[in-house]
């Protein structure tokens, strides 16, 4: 399994700092979970069943460019 790496969302005032694990998630199979440093973000984002990387968990609200902006920065940390 790959390892932890610090990632970064775009807030709505600042820039919200994080910790990204993989996790092995049911129906899903590899999932990458988001938790902010300072507890306020939860999220959870893998691939459906026709390849589309979705948020599957998290909390609320949300902004939808975060699943792509997360999925950039797993595949950033995959290349190094």
């Amino acid at each position: 399994m790959e390892e932890q790496f610090e990632a970064f969302l775009t807030g709505s005032d600042n820039p919200v700092e994080g910790i990204v694990t993989p996790i092995v998630c049911a129906g899903y199979g590899t999932a990458y979970e988001f938790k902010s440093i300072d507890q306020t973000l939860h999220l959870v984002i893998a691939k459906d069943k026709d390849g589309h990387w979705i948020r599957i968990d998290g909390t609320e609200p949300y902004f939808s460019g975060w699943v792509d902006e997360l999925l950039e920065q797993v595949k950033k940390s995959k290349q190094h």
